[in-house]
């Protein structure tokens, strides 16, 4: 065997990466990428299958690296709902994250408990995002599929059951779901009764430690993934709870990640309670917290307002940073598949401000600032549910790499933002947690600060503002 690596994936939306990182010092040694079925909201589904298959394929691409992985973990979307059957097949393809069917069950929800109480229960009110509210549509409308439910599980947990034979799941993603109590680390059997009746407690994976190994991948996963038959297997978590590792993210810094959806997060060290439903109160996948506020429409608005202007993602952006100097008086609204926060399932995109002078570098640079100003009214929203949000500004994500996102989220927030090194912080932040399960690390904090340093986790550039847009800004807040 060569030197040790670990093993992080990111089970997304779109897609399966992987990196294979040398355990002592972090250094990518190699990736691999396969792509998933699209989806086109608001019904998004996906069959488990195709991210095995993914998953294949991306660890294939890493060649012989492959003998000297020694653990790994899985970040995957979250909220999605996978259901399974005695026999360990899965009954139907998985509703994800921006399925917004269940908005109207979201609803009910919300109307049967009342937003504060839910707020109160598992730091959250649900939206047509959250996992509950899937369950609650799958009763309504398939009621011979719910019946059939011997397992319950988000997307990560489908993979690490696939890699282990173990149904677990981890705090981070579990407060994603809509019957988990983060401030007690519990489930919660009366919010799971309130969307369907027929699924007990006993059918939701344990909740498993931060850090805590599950297990060792079995001889079938071995032979088939061509990995070491010892390998070790961590926890998982969601995407933006590895995000946060990955990054090395301290109490009082915040996040803004740019990929289909866009996230604000902050690690804060007490739950958060927000009943107005802007902030997620979710839990971090290292034991404190991450408070959160999602948008469903990114990177996707300005590649469709490329493809209206005839560019593509890398042009666009150059042809907003043309228009800095004389914005104009276009304003975008990028609700193109409804949106989640603010709660608008049904909402569509708007554009306002046009005249005949409006130039196309304008509309361009009104695309990049319109999903900008969503997250960063999030970025307020945190603070007002009772976040620190001082510390450093972290810009990460696929839309990390564009030019116009890279100076507008500088400029509009008139601080500076650092965009890191490495561009894939899900897949580094499970890699993290690979790393931290295999040492077992007895003080959870002095570990991450030990491996930070030696990782050089959350290094990169530093982007100043240049021009003072936070009265643009506030002129145009889509709240």
């Amino acid at each position: 065997m060569g030197r040790r690596l670990v093993l992080g994936v990111d089970s997304s939306t779109q897609s399966t990466k992987v990196e294979a990182r040398d355990l002592e010092t972090g250094e990518l040694v190699a990736r691999g990428a396969a792509p998933h079925p699209a989806t086109s909201p608001p019904v998004s589904e996906q069959d488990p299958a195709s991210w095995w298959e993914a998953l294949r394929a991306a660890v294939a691409a890493i060649g012989d690296h492959r003998r000297d992985v020694v653990a790994m973990s899985v970040a995957g979307q979250q909220h999605g709902l996978v259901i399974v059957d005695d026999a360990g097949a899965t009954i139907r393809p998985a509703k994800l994250w921006n399925d917004t069917t269940s908005a109207p069950q979201a609803s009910r929800l919300v109307e049967r408990l009342g937003a504060s109480a839910w707020a109160d229960a598992t730091g959250s009110v649900p939206v047509a995002s959250f996992t509950v509210t899937k369950l609650a549509w799958l009763a309504e409308h398939e009621p011979d599929s719910v019946r059939r439910i011997a397992k319950v599980m988000l997307p990560h947990d489908w993979i690490t059951w696939r890699l282990t034979g173990e149904h677990v799941t981890d705090r981070g993603d579990a407060s994603g779901t809509g019957w988990f109590d983060p401030s007690t680390d519990e489930n919660r059997p009366d919010l799971l009764a309130l969307a369907v009746d027929v699924v007990g407690i006993d059918a939701l994976p344990r909740v498993a430690a931060p850090f805590e190994t599950i297990g060792r991948i079995r001889p079938e996963v071995s032979e088939s993934l061509g990995l070491p038959a010892d390998v070790v297997v961590g926890p998982g978590t969601g995407d933006n709870m590895a995000a946060a590792l990955g990054l090395g993210l301290r109490p009082s810094d915040v996040a803004i990640s740019l990929g289909t959806s866009g996230t604000a997060f902050a690690v804060s060290a007490a739950p958060t309670h927000d009943p107005s439903g802007s902030v997620a109160g979710f839990a971090s996948a290292c034991g404190n917290f991450l408070p959160l506020v999602c948008t469903l429409n990114a990177t996707k608005v300005t590649d469709t307002v490329a493809r209206w202007l005839g560019h593509d993602a890398h042009s666009l952006a150059e042809l907003a940073l043309g228009a800095m100097e004389d914005p104009g008086t276009v304003s975008l609204v990028p609700y193109f598949d409804g949106e989640r926060t603010p709660n608008l399932p049904d909402a569509t995109g708007t554009m306002s401000g046009l005249t005949n002078s409006t130039t196309a570098a304008q509309i361009a640079l009104a695309a990049h600032d319109g999903v900008l100003r969503g997250l960063l009214d999030g970025v307020d929203a945190l603070a007002r549910a009772g976040a620190t949000v001082s510390g450093r500004l972290f810009l990460v994500g696929g839309g990390a790499r564009s030019t116009a996102y890279r100076r507008r989220a500088a400029d509009l927030s008139g601080r500076s933002v650092i965009v890191p090194d490495a561009d894939e912080s899900v897949a580094m932040g499970a890699a993290v947690q690979a790393a931290l399960t295999l040492s077992g690390p007895a003080d959870i904090a002095d570990s991450i600060d030990d491996l930070s340093r030696r990782w050089h986790l959350g290094a990169g550039t530093d982007i100043v503002p240049l021009f003072d847009a936070r009265e643009q800004r506030s002129r145009h807040s889509h709240r």
